[in-house]
């Protein structure tokens, strides 16, 4: 499935013309000035898309603009420091990512538990194993079971080391006690191309790689996530054959340690009108995306829960930063 970014930012520049939805009274003087949304990727990906499709909803909800900034560097390490050093007001929010996640295992002085505030969870989109349709192995049991008898040969593509999908790859040998070749590149479409010039046996991909799958070019043996996910109803979640397996990109929003309880339900109630909008959800749907809304007291456990499990990989694996 291609992304439309095109598309999706002639809505977020329509939108920030015109705010969908009127300004929430919360009987709170907040905010008062323009707020900042620090986003710890470059311009023009999903991550950033996201930020802008939530700026530009919190700024319809609020009544004041909210101004993504793009703080790139170190997988949001350096977004992340920023933040932490601005004053907890609610003036300067962060998009709080899978990545913060699993940095925390990887960098000294990343740590999203202890540094942000839990405002919202929004979204996760889950990736999609992919092989050639002439590969011996069409099923996950059955690419289990190449990977059991040929051990050390299987070569798996995904993104770079220490990346959400290349934790995925780590996850599902843990979980299926196989010995499998990880090769990582530069993104998740870099390994696509090497497995469509047949010089790998498998990649794991973001959701850009389903237009290949419709195309008949690759063949898709599963998606990451515990849930089949609608874009491909067929495609059956690893969790049906590795109990308890789940591994998504996922993105929230936060705040420095210390922002006022008022001003994160104040935020979070936004954000909960706006992702109950159904054109607005419909956007999130156009990236790839599966709303996934969760409260602060939820997000916060989310996070705790995601950055336990991805030590543990980290740990197991013996996985080290690049």
């Amino acid at each position: 499935m291609a992304i439309n970014r095109r598309w999706i930012l002639a809505g977020i520049a329509g939108g920030a013309a015109a705010p969908i939805l009127p300004a929430v009274g919360f009987g709170l003087d907040y905010p008062t000035r323009p707020v900042r949304i620090i986003v710890g990727f470059a311009p023009g990906g999903v991550p950033d898309l996201v930020g802008r499709l939530v700026g530009q909803w919190l700024s319809g909800q609020l009544g004041k603009p909210f101004v993504i900034e793009n703080h790139a560097g170190a997988a949001s390490n350096l977004a992340l420091q920023d933040v932490a050093k601005t004053a907890a007001d609610g003036y300067t929010l962060f998009e709080v990512s899978a990545a913060n996640a699993i940095n925390a295992s990887l960098y000294q002085g990343a740590n999203v538990e202890r540094d942000i505030a839990s405002i919202a969870g929004i979204a996760s989109a889950a990736f999609i194993i992919v092989a050639a349709p002439s590969f011996s192995a069409q099923t996950v049991p059955a690419l289990i079971a190449y990977a059991k008898s040929h051990p050390g040969k299987l070569n798996i593509g995904s993104s770079p080391t220490g990346t959400p999908p290349y934790l995925a790859v780590s996850l599902f040998k843990k979980m299926a006690n196989v010995d499998a070749v990880q090769v990582p590149f530069r993104n998740s479409p870099d390994a696509v191309e090497e497995l469509l010039a047949g010089r790998l046996d498998v990649a794991i991909s973001d959701m850009s790689a389903i237009g290949y799958v419709k195309s008949g070019r690759l063949h898709a043996l599963g998606v990451t996530t515990a849930n089949r996910q609608k874009v491909v109803p067929d495609v059956p979640g690893l969790a049906e054959f590795l109990p308890g397996y789940d591994a998504s990109t996922w993105y929230g929003l936060g705040a420095a340690k210390g922002t006022p309880p008022e001003i994160i339900k104040a935020i979070s109630t936004a954000v909960h009108a706006a992702l109950n909008n159904p054109k607005h959800a419909a956007r999130l749907v156009d990236l790839g995306l599966t709303v996934t809304e969760r409260s602060p007291a939820q997000f916060e456990t989310f996070i705790a829960s995601e950055t336990k499990k991805w030590s543990e990989v980290i740990r197991a694996a013996n996985i080290k930063p690049q």
